[in-house]
C-alpha cells in the first residue's frame, strides 16, 4: 500500500507514534518508496545522541535500557528505544517484541519504543537499523537508546552505528578472557558492572580493570572508559551512568571525535546499500546462470577466483 510520505513525516516531527512506526515499517521491508523515505529524512536527522547497550544475555539490558529511559526522561529528553532482537524462527518477527519490561514507559508520549528482528543478520543488529535511527532521529528524539542482542564473538557492529557504547556486565557472568574473546573490551567507552548488589561484583569490576588496563596506551587526553555499578531493577546508578555518558559526548565533541564517528557510520550505510544494490544487479542482468558458470570454471581450475570476479564486474560495466 502506498503511503503519503510527505505526511508521514511531518506527523512524525509532531511526535504522532503511528507516524514512526510506519515509516519504520517502511524501511524494515524494504518498500519501494525507501529511497523517497530517506530523501526527505535527510535534512531532518543529526541531532540525536545514539548510545548503543550490549552484553551477554542475562546481564540486565532490557532493565537497565529501562532505568536509562526513565533518567532521561526526568531530565526533559525525548527519548526513543531501539531494541533488536533474534527473530522468530517461524514468524521471522522480533522474539521479544512485546519488551515487557520496559511497560512502565508505554503510556509515555515522549517515549517511542519499537522491537526490530536481526532477521539472520550478523553483527548484533538488523541490517535496517541504521535507516530506523534516522527515522527516530527525524521524529525529534533528543536520545537513542539502541539495545543489541547479546553480545557474542562476532557481535560488536553496535560501535559503529552508537556516538557512544555501553557494555553491560555483571557478577558471575564469565571472566575477563572470555570478555576479550567477546570483543567487548575494544567497542565499550562505557562499561557498568549490573547486579552490583550480588556477590562478586568487587572482582568484576578489579578484572575488568585489569583487562582495561591491559588495551593500547592512552595519552593525558585520551577517554579512558568508566567502570559504573548499577542495580538497575532498582534504579540504583543509572544517574551515574548518565552522567558518565554526557562526559563522553562532551569529550567526544571537544575532540572532534563525534563527527569523525558519525561521518564513519554514514559511510558504512552508504556501502552497504551500495553493495547490496550491486548483488541485486548482478542477479537481474545475469541470474544464477552467468554466477554458475564462473563458478565452474574455477572449480575446474580454468579460472581463478580473482579472475572470475574481474569477469563478473566487467559484465556489469559494459551492461
Amino acid at each position: 500500500m502506498t503511503q503519503d510520505v510527505p505526511q508521514l513525516v511531518a506527523q512524525a516531527r509532531e511526535g504522532r507514534p503511528r507516524a514512526v512506526a510506519r515509516l519504520i515499517s517502511l524501511v524494515e521491508g524494504a518498500s519501494p518508496q525507501l529511497r523517497e523515505v530517506m530523501a526527505a529524512l535527510a535534512p531532518l536527522a543529526g541531532r540525536a545522541y545514539v548510545v548503543g547497550i550490549t552484553g551477554s544475555p542475562g546481564v540486565g539490558k532490557s532493565t537497565s535500557t529501562s532505568a536509562l529511559v526513565s533518567a532521561y526522561r526526568r531530565a526533559g529528553k525525548r527519548v526513543a528505544v531501539l531494541a533488536v532482537d533474534p527473530s522468530s524462527p517461524f514468524s521471522g518477527g522480533a522474539l521479544l517484541g512485546d519488551r515487557v519490561r520496559m511497560s512502565e514507559h508505554a503510556s509515555d508520549p515522549g517515549v517511542y519504543i519499537r522491537s526490530m528482528a536481526t532477521r539472520g543478520h550478523l553483527g548484533g543488529l538488523a541490517w535496517a537499523a541504521p535507516q530506523a535511527i534516522r527515522v527516530l532521529d527525524a521524529a525529534g528524539c533528543d536520545v537513542i537508546v539502541v539495545e543489541t542482542v547479546g553480545v557474542g564473538q562476532s557481535e560488536v557492529e553496535i560501535a559503529s552505528q552508537a556516538d557512544t557504547s555501553v557494555v553491560l556486565l555483571a557478577p558471575g557472568m564469565g571472566d575477563g578472557i572470555q570478555a576479550a574473546k567477546a570483543g567487548i573490551l575494544e567497542i565499550g567507552d562505557v562499561y557498568v558492572v549490573n547486579k552490583a548488589d550480588r556477590d562478586g561484583a568487587d572482582a568484576t569490576v578489579r578484572e575488568l580493570n585489569h583487562m582495561l588496563g591491559l588495551g593500547e596506551a592512552r595519552g593525558p587526553g585520551d577517554w579512558r572508559p568508566p567502570i559504573v555499578r548499577t542495580v538497575a531493577a532498582r534504579g540504583e546508578g543509572i544517574d551515574e551512568v548518565v552522567e558518565a555518558l554526557e562526559k563522553h559526548r562532551a569529550w567526544m565533541e571537544e575532540h572532534g571525535i563525534l563527527a569523525g564517528r558519525r561521518t564513519a557510520r554514514a559511510a558504512h550505510e552508504v556501502e552497504t546499500i551500495a553493495v547490496t544494490a550491486l548483488r541485486t544487479r548482478i542477479a537481474d542482468l545475469h541470474g544464477n546462470r552467468r554466477l554458475a558458470a564462473l563458478a565452474e570454471r574455477v572449480v575446474a581450475g580454468d579460472l581463478d577466483p580473482y579472475a572470475a570476479a574481474d569477469e563478473l564486474v566487467a559484465g556489469l560495466t559494459e551492461a
